[in-house]
């Protein structure tokens, strides 16, 4: 594998004759939410759906939860 002479980062066999510079600048620049998960745990998340899933799951008991230390803060 050949670098190429003015990028020692990129490889001779990429080929950008066909990009579009700065294609998804403005979305990029618009924010991300990336969040990288570790592979033990990654391997009970095929898809971002599930991980959405189990996330929405989540929020639902701490929202209960939440609601029940309210309701305990009256009686004392």
């Amino acid at each position: 594998m050949k670098r190429m002479k003015n990028d020692p980062d990129l490889l001779e066999e990429y080929d950008f004759t066909g990009g579009v510079r700065g294609k998804y600048a403005k979305r990029y620049a618009e924010g991300t939410n990336v969040v990288v998960i570790d592979p033990d745990v990654a391997e009970y998340f095929p898809d971002h759906e599930s991980v959405n899933e189990a996330l929405r799951g989540l929020t639902e008991i701490i929202k209960r939860q939440k609601r029940a230390e309210r309701g305990h803060e009256g009686r004392s």
